[in-house]
Protein backbone atom coordinates (compact mmCIF):
# COMPACT_ATOMS: atom_id res chain seq x y z
CA UNK A 1 0.00 0.00 0.00
CA UNK A 2 3.10 2.28 0.70
CA UNK A 3 4.47 2.15 -2.50
CA UNK A 4 1.30 2.52 -3.89
CA UNK A 5 0.65 5.68 -2.18
CA UNK A 6 4.64 6.72 -3.54
CA UNK A 7 3.93 6.13 -6.68
CA UNK A 8 1.09 8.05 -6.84
CA UNK A 9 2.57 11.00 -5.25
CA UNK A 10 5.63 10.88 -7.93
CA UNK A 11 3.11 10.48 -10.62
CA UNK A 12 1.41 13.49 -9.69
CA UNK A 13 4.78 15.50 -9.53
CA UNK A 14 5.92 14.44 -12.89
CA UNK A 15 2.33 15.76 -14.13
CA UNK A 16 2.80 19.05 -12.82
CA UNK A 17 6.53 19.05 -13.96
CA UNK A 18 6.02 18.55 -17.44
CA UNK A 19 2.79 21.17 -17.67
CA UNK A 20 5.09 23.81 -16.21
CA UNK A 21 6.70 25.92 -19.71
CA UNK A 22 10.08 25.41 -19.66
CA UNK A 23 12.36 29.08 -19.13
CA UNK A 24 15.38 29.46 -21.71
CA UNK A 25 19.14 29.83 -19.81
CA UNK A 26 19.38 33.50 -18.32
CA UNK A 27 15.57 34.36 -18.60
CA UNK A 28 14.46 37.17 -16.45
CA UNK A 29 11.18 38.63 -15.45
CA UNK A 30 9.36 40.81 -17.90
CA UNK A 31 10.32 44.38 -16.58
CA UNK A 32 6.73 46.20 -15.86
CA UNK A 33 5.67 48.51 -18.97
CA UNK A 34 6.54 52.07 -19.07
CA UNK A 35 3.89 54.49 -17.96
CA UNK A 36 1.17 55.20 -21.15
CA UNK A 37 1.44 58.76 -22.76
CA UNK A 38 -1.28 60.61 -22.78
CA UNK A 39 -1.39 63.95 -25.10
CA UNK A 40 -2.79 66.57 -26.94
CA UNK A 41 -2.76 69.04 -29.97
CA UNK A 42 -4.74 71.77 -31.34
CA UNK A 43 -4.74 74.98 -32.58
CA UNK A 44 -2.97 77.87 -31.00
CA UNK A 45 -1.99 81.92 -30.74
CA UNK A 46 1.29 82.95 -29.52
CA UNK A 47 0.05 82.70 -26.23
CA UNK A 48 -1.29 79.17 -25.81
CA UNK A 49 -4.56 77.19 -26.91
CA UNK A 50 -7.09 79.47 -29.03
CA UNK A 51 -10.50 77.37 -28.75
CA UNK A 52 -10.40 76.68 -32.67
CA UNK A 53 -10.94 72.89 -33.13
CA UNK A 54 -9.01 73.85 -36.28
CA UNK A 55 -7.38 75.66 -38.66
CA UNK A 56 -9.00 77.41 -41.51
CA UNK A 57 -7.79 79.66 -44.03
CA UNK A 58 -8.34 81.27 -47.09
CA UNK A 59 -5.02 82.33 -49.15
CA UNK A 60 -3.99 83.97 -52.18
CA UNK A 61 -1.33 81.83 -54.12
CA UNK A 62 1.86 82.75 -53.59
CA UNK A 63 0.82 84.02 -49.91
CA UNK A 64 2.83 83.15 -46.47
CA UNK A 65 1.17 82.92 -43.25
CA UNK A 66 2.14 81.92 -39.92
CA UNK A 67 0.00 79.91 -37.54
CA UNK A 68 0.60 78.18 -33.68
CA UNK A 69 -0.18 74.70 -32.30
CA UNK A 70 -0.04 73.93 -28.55
CA UNK A 71 0.65 71.06 -27.45
CA UNK A 72 -0.10 69.25 -24.62
CA UNK A 73 1.88 66.47 -22.33
CA UNK A 74 -0.56 65.07 -19.61
CA UNK A 75 1.79 62.33 -18.80
CA UNK A 76 4.42 62.32 -15.46
CA UNK A 77 7.41 62.46 -17.77
CA UNK A 78 8.84 64.81 -20.43
CA UNK A 79 8.25 63.67 -23.91
CA UNK A 80 9.83 63.91 -27.22
CA UNK A 81 7.40 64.52 -29.91
CA UNK A 82 7.41 64.34 -33.86
CA UNK A 83 5.49 67.01 -35.29
CA UNK A 84 4.49 66.28 -39.11
CA UNK A 85 2.07 67.43 -41.67
CA UNK A 86 0.49 65.80 -44.39
CA UNK A 87 -2.26 66.20 -46.59
CA UNK A 88 -5.91 65.23 -45.57
CA UNK A 89 -8.85 62.77 -46.52
CA UNK A 90 -11.93 61.39 -45.63
CA UNK A 91 -12.07 57.64 -44.34
CA UNK A 92 -14.69 55.34 -45.65
CA UNK A 93 -16.95 55.92 -42.37
CA UNK A 94 -16.42 60.02 -43.42
CA UNK A 95 -13.91 61.07 -40.39
CA UNK A 96 -10.74 63.24 -41.12
CA UNK A 97 -7.21 61.60 -41.65
CA UNK A 98 -3.67 62.31 -42.30
CA UNK A 99 -1.62 60.43 -44.76
CA UNK A 100 0.71 58.12 -42.86
CA UNK A 101 3.63 58.79 -42.63
CA UNK A 102 5.48 55.95 -45.16
CA UNK A 103 2.75 57.74 -47.66
CA UNK A 104 4.36 61.07 -49.69
CA UNK A 105 2.06 64.29 -49.70
CA UNK A 106 1.58 65.86 -52.96
CA UNK A 107 -1.08 68.42 -51.78
CA UNK A 108 -2.06 70.18 -48.69
CA UNK A 109 0.72 68.83 -47.03
CA UNK A 110 3.13 70.24 -48.71
CA UNK A 111 2.16 73.76 -48.18
CA UNK A 112 3.01 73.45 -44.37
CA UNK A 113 6.37 73.67 -42.80
CA UNK A 114 7.09 72.81 -39.13
CA UNK A 115 9.91 71.89 -36.95
CA UNK A 116 10.80 67.95 -37.05
CA UNK A 117 10.92 67.61 -32.89
CA UNK A 118 9.20 69.77 -29.57
CA UNK A 119 10.16 68.50 -25.99
CA UNK A 120 7.14 69.04 -23.80
CA UNK A 121 8.05 68.68 -19.87
CA UNK A 122 5.35 66.88 -17.45
CA UNK A 123 2.25 68.09 -17.28
CA UNK A 124 2.80 71.21 -19.70
CA UNK A 125 2.12 72.99 -22.60
CA UNK A 126 4.57 74.17 -25.48
CA UNK A 127 3.27 76.35 -28.64
CA UNK A 128 5.00 75.49 -31.78
CA UNK A 129 4.68 78.08 -34.80
CA UNK A 130 4.26 76.78 -38.38
CA UNK A 131 3.96 78.90 -41.51
CA UNK A 132 1.97 78.00 -44.31
CA UNK A 133 3.35 78.83 -47.53
CA UNK A 134 0.95 78.61 -51.07
CA UNK A 135 2.28 77.83 -54.11
CA UNK A 136 2.34 80.83 -56.99
CA UNK A 137 0.14 78.32 -58.97
CA UNK A 138 -2.07 76.53 -56.16
CA UNK A 139 -5.37 75.69 -58.26
CA UNK A 140 -8.07 77.76 -57.03
CA UNK A 141 -10.15 75.64 -54.12
CA UNK A 142 -9.71 73.23 -51.27
CA UNK A 143 -6.19 71.38 -50.19
CA UNK A 144 -7.06 69.58 -47.25
CA UNK A 145 -4.13 69.00 -44.63
CA UNK A 146 -3.15 67.67 -41.37
CA UNK A 147 -0.68 68.10 -38.66
CA UNK A 148 0.26 66.07 -35.69
CA UNK A 149 2.19 65.71 -32.73
CA UNK A 150 3.78 61.87 -32.92
CA UNK A 151 4.94 59.30 -30.69
CA UNK A 152 6.87 55.89 -32.11
CA UNK A 153 6.99 53.06 -29.62
CA UNK A 154 8.49 49.54 -30.36
CA UNK A 155 7.31 46.43 -29.69
CA UNK A 156 9.94 43.38 -30.59
CA UNK A 157 9.94 43.48 -34.32
CA UNK A 158 6.99 46.33 -34.78
CA UNK A 159 6.94 50.16 -34.60
CA UNK A 160 4.01 51.42 -33.88
CA UNK A 161 3.61 55.07 -34.41
CA UNK A 162 0.41 57.12 -32.41
CA UNK A 163 -0.69 60.36 -33.71
CA UNK A 164 -3.00 63.49 -31.87
CA UNK A 165 -3.97 66.33 -34.36
CA UNK A 166 -6.13 68.42 -36.39
CA UNK A 167 -7.28 69.58 -39.57
CA UNK A 168 -5.33 72.07 -41.68
CA UNK A 169 -8.52 73.67 -43.89
CA UNK A 170 -6.91 75.50 -46.84
CA UNK A 171 -8.42 77.43 -49.38
CA UNK A 172 -6.49 78.90 -52.84
CA UNK A 173 -8.89 81.99 -53.82
CA UNK A 174 -9.94 81.94 -57.65
CA UNK A 175 -12.68 81.11 -59.69
CA UNK A 176 -13.76 78.09 -58.18
CA UNK A 177 -17.30 75.50 -58.23
CA UNK A 178 -19.21 73.79 -55.52
CA UNK A 179 -20.16 70.77 -57.48
CA UNK A 180 -22.38 67.53 -56.86
CA UNK A 181 -22.53 64.78 -59.53
CA UNK A 182 -25.19 61.57 -58.85
CA UNK A 183 -23.25 58.40 -61.03
CA UNK A 184 -24.09 54.76 -60.54
CA UNK A 185 -28.43 55.09 -60.31
CA UNK A 186 -30.12 52.44 -60.40
CA UNK A 187 -33.78 51.73 -58.97
CA UNK A 188 -35.51 48.45 -58.02
CA UNK A 189 -39.23 48.28 -57.94
CA UNK A 190 -40.38 45.78 -54.83
CA UNK A 191 -44.04 44.85 -55.29
CA UNK A 192 -46.35 43.62 -52.91
CA UNK A 193 -48.94 40.82 -53.03
CA UNK A 194 -51.52 42.67 -51.45
CA UNK A 195 -53.14 44.32 -54.51
CA UNK A 196 -54.94 47.08 -52.91
CA UNK A 197 -51.21 48.48 -51.19
CA UNK A 198 -48.58 50.05 -53.46
CA UNK A 199 -45.13 48.79 -53.72
CA UNK A 200 -41.61 50.40 -52.84
CA UNK A 201 -38.81 51.48 -54.70
CA UNK A 202 -35.17 51.16 -53.72
CA UNK A 203 -33.01 53.17 -55.18
CA UNK A 204 -28.78 53.28 -54.85
CA UNK A 205 -26.56 55.89 -56.60
CA UNK A 206 -23.24 57.71 -55.68
CA UNK A 207 -22.86 60.90 -54.81
CA UNK A 208 -19.35 62.72 -56.56
CA UNK A 209 -17.78 66.34 -55.85
CA UNK A 210 -16.68 67.09 -59.16
CA UNK A 211 -16.02 70.96 -57.78
CA UNK A 212 -12.96 72.55 -55.77
CA UNK A 213 -14.04 72.42 -52.64
CA UNK A 214 -15.52 70.68 -49.73
CA UNK A 215 -19.07 70.11 -49.96
CA UNK A 216 -22.18 68.47 -48.19
CA UNK A 217 -25.65 68.27 -50.31
CA UNK A 218 -29.45 68.39 -50.06
CA UNK A 219 -31.71 66.95 -52.46
CA UNK A 220 -34.88 64.84 -53.23
CA UNK A 221 -35.10 61.18 -54.98
CA UNK A 222 -38.84 61.38 -56.35
CA UNK A 223 -40.21 58.44 -58.42
CA UNK A 224 -43.48 58.66 -60.45
CA UNK A 225 -45.29 56.53 -62.67
CA UNK A 226 -46.59 56.92 -66.58
CA UNK A 227 -47.14 60.65 -67.23
CA UNK A 228 -46.08 61.70 -63.95
CA UNK A 229 -49.03 60.11 -62.32
CA UNK A 230 -48.79 58.84 -58.02
CA UNK A 231 -45.21 61.05 -58.26
CA UNK A 232 -43.48 59.68 -54.74
CA UNK A 233 -40.53 61.79 -53.31
CA UNK A 234 -37.91 61.69 -50.04
CA UNK A 235 -35.64 63.66 -48.74
CA UNK A 236 -31.51 62.67 -50.10
CA UNK A 237 -28.53 64.08 -47.57
CA UNK A 238 -25.06 63.87 -48.51
CA UNK A 239 -22.45 63.96 -46.11
CA UNK A 240 -19.38 66.19 -46.22
CA UNK A 241 -16.93 65.21 -49.53
CA UNK A 242 -13.54 66.56 -50.39
CA UNK A 243 -12.59 67.53 -53.85
CA UNK A 244 -13.07 64.08 -55.70
CA UNK A 245 -14.12 62.30 -53.18
CA UNK A 246 -17.73 59.96 -53.60
CA UNK A 247 -19.93 58.30 -51.46
CA UNK A 248 -22.58 55.96 -51.91
CA UNK A 249 -25.96 57.31 -51.14
CA UNK A 250 -29.61 55.47 -51.00
CA UNK A 251 -33.20 55.99 -50.36
CA UNK A 252 -36.72 54.02 -50.36
CA UNK A 253 -39.76 55.17 -51.43
CA UNK A 254 -43.01 53.87 -50.67
CA UNK A 255 -46.33 54.06 -52.07
CA UNK A 256 -45.08 53.49 -55.44
CA UNK A 257 -47.82 51.87 -57.85
CA UNK A 258 -46.32 49.89 -60.42
CA UNK A 259 -48.24 50.39 -63.52
CA UNK A 260 -45.26 49.81 -66.04
CA UNK A 261 -42.23 52.19 -66.38
CA UNK A 262 -41.75 54.50 -63.15
CA UNK A 263 -39.41 57.15 -63.78
CA UNK A 264 -36.83 57.64 -60.66
CA UNK A 265 -34.67 60.98 -59.98
CA UNK A 266 -32.17 62.02 -57.85
CA UNK A 267 -31.42 65.39 -57.56
CA UNK A 268 -28.98 67.21 -55.02
CA UNK A 269 -27.22 70.44 -54.60
CA UNK A 270 -23.82 70.82 -52.63
CA UNK A 271 -23.67 73.05 -49.93
CA UNK A 272 -19.94 74.92 -49.37
CA UNK A 273 -18.07 73.40 -46.42
CA UNK A 274 -16.04 75.80 -44.40
CA UNK A 275 -14.50 79.11 -45.91
CA UNK A 276 -16.10 81.75 -47.43
CA UNK A 277 -18.71 80.72 -50.07
CA UNK A 278 -18.83 84.22 -51.39
CA UNK A 279 -18.47 84.05 -55.45
CA UNK A 280 -18.35 80.10 -55.62
CA UNK A 281 -20.37 78.82 -58.33
CA UNK A 282 -23.04 76.71 -57.42
CA UNK A 283 -23.79 73.09 -60.12
CA UNK A 284 -26.41 71.15 -58.44
CA UNK A 285 -26.29 67.23 -59.96
CA UNK A 286 -29.58 65.33 -61.25
CA UNK A 287 -30.12 61.70 -63.23
CA UNK A 288 -32.96 60.04 -63.81
CA UNK A 289 -33.18 56.53 -64.53
CA UNK A 290 -36.47 54.72 -65.37
CA UNK A 291 -37.44 50.86 -64.19
CA UNK A 292 -40.20 48.80 -65.56
CA UNK A 293 -42.49 48.16 -62.53
CA UNK A 294 -44.81 44.53 -63.36
CA UNK A 295 -48.17 44.71 -61.25
CA UNK A 296 -48.04 41.37 -60.60
CA UNK A 297 -50.35 41.20 -57.90
CA UNK A 298 -53.16 44.03 -59.74
CA UNK A 299 -52.50 41.38 -62.85
CA UNK A 300 -53.28 38.24 -60.74
CA UNK A 301 -56.48 40.16 -59.48
CA UNK A 302 -57.69 41.10 -62.67
CA UNK A 303 -57.10 37.40 -63.95
CA UNK A 304 -59.35 35.76 -60.99
CA UNK A 305 -61.96 38.71 -61.51
CA UNK A 306 -62.03 37.50 -65.30
CA UNK A 307 -62.35 34.09 -64.31
CA UNK A 308 -65.33 34.65 -62.13
CA UNK A 309 -66.71 36.78 -64.36
CA UNK A 310 -66.39 34.18 -66.94
CA UNK A 311 -67.40 31.21 -64.80
CA UNK A 312 -70.85 33.20 -63.65
CA UNK A 313 -71.81 34.13 -67.42
CA UNK A 314 -70.91 30.13 -68.05
CA UNK A 315 -73.11 29.04 -65.73
CA UNK A 316 -75.79 31.99 -65.85
CA UNK A 317 -75.91 31.22 -69.60
CA UNK A 318 -76.30 27.32 -68.53
CA UNK A 319 -79.20 28.37 -66.20
CA UNK A 320 -80.81 30.07 -69.38
CA UNK A 321 -80.53 27.17 -71.89
CA UNK A 322 -82.07 24.68 -69.06
CA UNK A 323 -84.27 27.44 -68.55
CA UNK A 324 -85.45 27.51 -72.13
CA UNK A 325 -85.48 23.40 -72.70
CA UNK A 326 -88.07 23.92 -69.56
CA UNK A 327 -90.26 26.36 -71.40
CA UNK A 328 -89.52 24.68 -74.55
CA UNK A 329 -90.91 21.50 -73.16
CA UNK A 330 -93.74 22.69 -71.68
CA UNK A 331 -95.14 25.03 -74.59
CA UNK A 332 -94.98 21.52 -76.02
CA UNK A 333 -96.61 19.52 -73.49
CA UNK A 334 -99.21 22.32 -73.41
CA UNK A 335 -99.21 22.29 -77.35
CA UNK A 336 -99.82 17.92 -77.19
CA UNK A 337 -102.55 18.61 -74.19
CA UNK A 338 -104.41 20.64 -76.59
CA UNK A 339 -104.69 18.63 -79.56
CA UNK A 340 -105.81 16.12 -77.26
CA UNK A 341 -108.53 17.79 -75.98
CA UNK A 342 -109.43 19.13 -79.30
CA UNK A 343 -109.68 15.41 -80.88
CA UNK A 344 -111.59 14.13 -77.52
CA UNK A 345 -114.44 16.81 -77.78
CA UNK A 346 -114.55 16.51 -81.88
CA UNK A 347 -115.25 12.57 -81.12
CA UNK A 348 -117.90 13.34 -78.22
CA UNK A 349 -121.61 11.45 -79.53
CA UNK A 350 -124.39 14.10 -78.59
CA UNK A 351 -127.74 12.60 -76.44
Amino acid sequence: MKNRSWLRVFALLAAVLVGLPALPAGAVRAAPATPSVTWAVQPADRNGPDGRRWVERTLDPGQVVTEHLAVRNFSDAPVVFSLKAADGYLTDKGRFNMLPSHQKSVDGGTWITVQETVTVGPKSTRVVPFTITVPADATPGDHPAGIAATVTSTGGTVAVESRVGFRVLLRATGTVAAALTVTDLTATYRPTWNPFAAGTLQVRYTAVNDGGVAVTGTGRVTAAGLFGLGQRDVRADVEELLPGGRREGGARVGGVWGWGPVRTTVELTPAVRGGDPTGIEIRPGRTTVTVWAVPWAQLALLVLLAALVLAYRGVARRRRRRLALLLARARDEGRQEGREAVRTAGTAVPD
